[in-house]
C-alpha cells in the first residue's frame, strides 16, 4: 500500500502542478488533463486493493474505519472534479482540478499515517 500511496500522491500533485500551470494562464481543463486524471485514480484503486490486501492479512496497524473513509471519500474526488470540468469551460475548472488534485495528495499522505505505514 506504501508504494502505490506514495505513486498516487506523486501524481496527484503532478497533475495538480499542471491544472495550476494553465490556471495561472486562465485557460480551462483539457482532455489530456482527465485522462491523466484517470490515470491517478487507477493508481488510487490500485492503492485501495493494496490496502484491502494488507488488511487481510492482518498487517495494518492503524484505526480501520479512518482508514477505510479516507479511501472511499478519496475515490470520489477527481471524478467530482472531472465531471465539473467538463461541465464548466472556464479558468475556475483548472481550479477545481488544482484543488482535488491537492486534497488527493494530503489524503493519501493522511492515510499512510493514519495506517501507520
Amino acid at each position: 500500500m506504501p508504494l502505490f500511496a506514495a505513486m498516487s500522491a506523486f501524481a496527484a500533485l503532478m497533475l495538480g502542478a499542471w491544472a495550476a500551470w494553465r490556471a495561472v494562464r486562465g485557460e480551462p481543463v483539457i482532455l489530456r488533463q482527465l485522462i491523466a486524471a484517470g490515470f491517478v485514480e487507477l493508481v488510487l484503486l490500485l492503492a485501495v486493493v493494496a490496502a484491502a490486501i494488507t488488511q487481510a492479512r492482518g498487517e495494518l496497524p492503524g484505526d480501520p474505519w479512518v482508514l477505510w473513509g479516507y479511501l472511499i471519500t478519496v475515490l470520489f474526488i477527481l471524478p467530482v472534479a472531472a465531471v465539473w470540468a467538463f461541465a464548466d469551460r472556464t479558468r475556475t475548472s483548472s481550479v477545481a482540478l488544482l484543488v482535488a488534485c491537492v486534497t488527493v495528495a494530503v489524503m493519501m499522505w493522511r492515510s499512510l499515517q493514519v495506517a501507520g505505514l
